[in-house]
């Protein structure tokens, strides 16, 4: 069972996450569309349990025309977040940067790709690294790349 604290700050990710997206949505990107200096970005899932459509508002610390990071880090939290493990189960994912929405498969980082791209990540945003020590968990890096 969840404890308190954990389920607390399971509400207040969800209510950040819906007022964040309607901020950004409703004033195209110019609010809210950047976050820590990193891009904002729209991320679609399938819930693994439900099936449904779940939307999370996220930072991508490193991204290109042809693949785009995320951090699986929510906050340093021992466990992952929920739209990492619905693109661990179904890694077929909708994402929406700079107002261009985007069909893209997931995978998560390799031991090497991690190693490669974790002093990137950190360099970008150094809460990152911190969120690490925080958590037993090895925080995992998703890779989006065009399906």
């Amino acid at each position: 069972m969840a404890s308190t604290a954990s389920t607390m700050k399971d509400l207040f990710a969800r209510v950040g996450n819906v007022l964040h997206r309607g901020v950004v949505k409703g004033t195209g990107g110019r609010v809210g569309g950047t976050g820590f200096g990193m891009p904002v970005v729209i991320l679609t899932t399938t819930g693994r349990k439900s099936g449904k459509q779940r939307t999370t508002m996220l930072t991508t610390p490193v991204h290109d025309d042809s693949r785009v990071v995320l951090v699986a880090s929510y906050g340093g939290d021992d466990r992952n977040p929920s739209w990492f493990l619905n693109l661990r189960d179904n890694p077929d994912v909708e994402l929406e940067m700079n107002g261009k929405k985007r069909t893209m498969r997931a995978h998560v980082a390799s031991v090497d790709e991690k190693a490669e791209l974790w002093p990137e990540v950190t360099s970008k945003y150094k809460g990152y690294a911190q969120y690490q020590t925080k958590t037993d968990r090895d925080i995992p890096l998703v890779i989006l790349e065009p399906a």
